[in-house]
């Protein structure tokens, strides 16, 4: 077997190749589908409840507890139930790195991953590293039932 010898030809020629390809890939990704994806501002990565359908059941409102919540997994909502019976409802996605929020406690929605809190009437941030408040998602309450509006 022959000795491979590197020469500046062929580093020359590997490096060419390495460019070109990355090039490539870069354009190939640049025009996907997922690059053109919509850009959310739910969170960092850009997940969030998907709120472009409206009339869609959420919940029976005897399922959220009174001064607490519930939280929905299609599409992911938190739902909340004041003192007075009002329904309130956010994204149940975290605007720090897009986990899904797992309870509601004490007046607070709270994040398992790093710690975020909610305002449970607001969604404003009360804690944690969360940049943005959890987005308000429209709701009403019709037959007992909450749908999005």
């Amino acid at each position: 077997m022959a000795d491979l010898e590197l020469t500046r030809r062929s580093a020359l020629r590997g490096v060419a190749i390495a460019v070109v390809g990355g090039v490539g890939g870069y354009l190939v990704a640049h025009n996907s589908a997922a690059a053109k994806a919509k850009r959310g501002t739910t969170a960092a990565n850009a997940y969030g409840a998907d709120t472009s359908h409206t009339g869609r059941r959420l919940a029976d409102i005897s399922a959220i507890p009174v001064g607490g919540g519930l939280i929905v997994d299609n599409p992911p909502v938190v739902l909340v139930r004041g003192s007075a019976g009002d329904v309130h409802a956010f994204s149940a996605v975290c605007t720090h790195q897009g986990c899904t929020v797992d309870r509601v406690s004490g007046g607070r929605i709270l994040c398992p991953c790093h710690g975020s809190s909610f305002d449970a009437t607001t969604g404003a941030v009360t804690g944690g590293p969360a940049p943005r408040p959890l987005p308000v998602i429209h709701v009403v309450v019709q037959n007992g039932t909450v749908y999005t509006s």
